[in-house]
């Protein structure tokens, strides 16, 4: 019997980090997103859609200037380019945990991209709704996606790392 899930974002977290003149990390995170999991019962190795998406016009690092110039034609183009979408293809085990593979598309590219899935279990909550919770994280290249821009400071030092680092906590709700 096919099972359907849905991400609770009260519950959830989509974030990313990338180094900054390469000493520091700055954090973000997206606040409009969407998630919609088919599994087999409660089987999620078993998923027959993994279906992710982002609104990159949410964007938000903790500094206006920053996440206007991220949402801009030099990073993310929102204007052209209005989803970040994920499509897993398949979720296996692997020791303890998970790795999940799939198809991520950024700016229009779209790459293969495996993730590490740690499953937190299946819970009943207070309203008698069936969740279960993931935390998820991965890294991947921006300038693969085409998010190429940099400059280089009076010392040399990269303004932005290439690296990216996603770090997502993920409740789903069944039903």
């Amino acid at each position: 019997m096919t099972t359907t899930w849905k991400i609770d974002p009260a519950h959830s977290e989509i974030q990313f980090k990338a180094r900054h003149l390469m000493i520091t990390t700055v954090t973000g995170h997206f606040s409009s997103y969407s998630l919609l999991v088919e599994t087999e019962d409660n089987d999620f190795t078993k998923a027959t859609k993994i279906e992710f998406s982002a609104d990159p016009n949410s964007i938000i690092t903790g500094e206006k200037g920053r996440d206007d110039f991220l949402k801009s034609t030099d990073f993310f183009d929102t204007a052209e380019h209005s989803l970040i979408i994920f499509k897993g293809t398949k979720l296996e085990k692997s020791g303890e945990d998970y790795r999940l593979s799939g198809a991520l598309t950024i700016k229009g590219i779209t790459k293969p991209i495996t993730l590490d899935v740690e499953y937190g279990g299946i819970a009943v909550d207070s309203y008698k709704q069936t969740k279960a919770g993931f935390s998820i994280t991965g890294k991947l290249s921006r300038k693969e996606f085409g998010l190429t821009w940099n400059a280089v400071t009076e010392a040399g030092n990269l303004l932005v790392g290439d690296e990216v680092k996603l770090s997502c906590e993920v409740q789903l709700i069944k039903g």
